[in-house]
């Protein structure tokens, strides 16, 4: 593993451990060339995965923006990040599982949207607001009288 510092390829593990429910291990490294330590999460990836974004175009799925957007939707919002992290990768786990390696950008959101509603309502209004495009305060109201009719999810 390089080092993210000096860009050393001798770093050091010191310690592994098991991360997010046994779904990855979390390893602290050193590097001798500099002293630096950093964290790096090994996790088993099933499949690669494209996305096929609505423009036709199709790109590599990144876990890490995935992770970006649902930080951007849950920013200041009482979800710890273990929990946060639990819903990440069941969303990369329900995609990779899907037998498909080419996912549509609409499901990824559909995916992201469902496991907001069930974590936090305002991270899921952020979300949607994003994902659908919201122009005006009218498709807010919408989309609130849309959660207030659904039937209540039991959250984690």
């Amino acid at each position: 593993m390089r080092c993210p510092y000096c860009g050393s390829q001798e770093t050091q593990v010191k310690d592994s451990r098991p991360a997010e429910d046994g779904g990855a291990i979390r390893r602290r490294r050193t590097c001798p060339d500099c002293n630096g330590r950093f964290t790096t999460f090994e996790r088993v990836q099933l499949r690669e995965l494209t996305v096929l974004k609505r423009s036709g175009r199709k790109v590599p799925f990144e876990r890490d923006k995935l992770a970006r957007s649902i930080e951007t939707a849950l920013r200041k919002r009482p979800v710890d990040s273990e929990r946060m992290e639990r819903m990440i990768s069941g969303i990369v786990r329900q995609l990779e599982s899907s037998g498909e390696s080419e996912v549509r950008s609409e499901d990824v959101g559909l995916l992201v949207m469902e496991a907001l509603r069930g974590l936090d309502d305002v991270a899921y209004v952020r979300f949607a607001s994003v994902y659908r495009d919201f122009r005006e305060a009218r498709d807010f109201e919408a989309l609130i009288q849309e959660l207030a009719t659904l039937p209540v999810k039991e959250k984690d």
